[in-house]
C-alpha cells in the first residue's frame, strides 16, 4: 500500500548554494546530509549510474521533504535552469502558504524571481517563481 509522497529531489551544480536558498529564503530545515564516494556499489545500484559520487542534503518543510544532490561523478550534463513549465519532467514544486501576497513580497525582496504577482483563481491565489537554479516554485494560497 502506498502511504503518500515523502519527498521530491533535485540535482544541482552547487548543493551548498541550493541548500542556502531553500533554508534561508524558503524556510526549510536541514533534516540530514549524506553522500558517498566513487566506487560505492550500493549507490551505483540504486541510482543506475556507474562510479557515482555525490553530496546531498534532505530538507524538511512541514511534513514533506526535498532532497538535493550534487553529483561529482559521473559528470552531470548542464541543463538550462529556466526551462519552460511545459517541457517533460518535473514542472514545479508547490508550497502552500497562508499570506501569498506577503510571501511574494518577502521572497521577491530576497532575490527570488517571479513570473508574475499572485493571480486570483477559483480556489484562491497562485504564482510561479524560480529557485536559485531556475526551477519553478509555485506559491499557492487556498481561499481569499
Amino acid at each position: 500500500m502506498i502511504r503518500g509522497f515523502h519527498h521530491a529531489a533535485l540535482s544541482t551544480a552547487d548543493v551548498d548554494r541550493c541548500v542556502d536558498f531553500y533554508t534561508r529564503v524558503l524556510g526549510c530545515e536541514v533534516a540530514w546530509t549524506f553522500g558517498w564516494p566513487a566506487g560505492t556499489p550500493a549507490a551505483d545500484e540504486v541510482t543506475g549510474l556507474r562510479n557515482s559520487s555525490a553530496r546531498a542534503a534532505m530538507l524538511k518543510l512541514g511534513p514533506t521533504h526535498l532532497e538535493i544532490f550534487e553529483f561529482s561523478s559521473p559528470v552531470p550534463k548542464a541543463v538550462h535552469g529556466d526551462r519552460p513549465a511545459c517541457d517533460h519532467g518535473i514542472t514545479h514544486i508547490c508550497l502552500e502558504v497562508e499570506d501569498i501576497h506577503g510571501e511574494y513580497e518577502r521572497l521577491r525582496k530576497a532575490g527570488m524571481r517571479f513570473h508574475c504577482p499572485p493571480q486570483a483563481q477559483d480556489t484562491g491565489w497562485v504564482t510561479y517563481g524560480r529557485d536559485c537554479d531556475g526551477n519553478i516554485v509555485e506559491l499557492l494560497q487556498f481561499g481569499g
